[in-house]
């Protein structure tokens, strides 16, 4: 399994920015799809964007399209999730995952259990 480190959160007012990063280890990044959940206490983990393996093919949350961009770098073992726009619905504990079924890339319809590997999140917080 590869082991997955995130980076990037803090507090931003609405409408700001950020960018989190996710590092993984090994030598085995470009075999696995990634995505980006995120959790506030006392609801479910929710898919907020995944990417393919080549990064050719990305999918959004209706709820963060056009204002999250998914990107990775497989030199650099990394995703990274671009987000504007910051609303403080957007608050939350934000997670990547890496995905191992081949030939696949996993979409919102794909619940959190079918991924392999999960970092230790990196929190997010708007001010209104």
């Amino acid at each position: 399994q590869v082991r997955l480190v995130e980076s990037g959160g803090g507090l931003v007012q609405a409408g700001g920015s950020l960018r989190l990063s996710c590092a993984a280890s090994g030598r085995t990044f470009s075999s696995y799809a990634m995505g980006w959940f995120r959790q506030v206490p006392g609801k479910e983990r929710e898919f907020v964007s995944s990417i393919s393996r080549s990064g050719g093919n990305t999918y959004y949350a209706h709820s963060v399209e056009g204002r999250f961009t998914i990107s990775r770098d497989n030199v650099k073992n990394t995703v990274y999730l671009q987000m504007i726009s910051l609303k403080p619905e957007d608050t939350a504990l934000y997670y990547c995952a890496a995905y191992s079924r081949t030939g696949y890339t996993p979409t919102e319809y794909d619940p959190p259990g079918e991924y392999d590997s999960w970092g230790q999140g990196t929190q997010v917080t708007v001010s209104s």
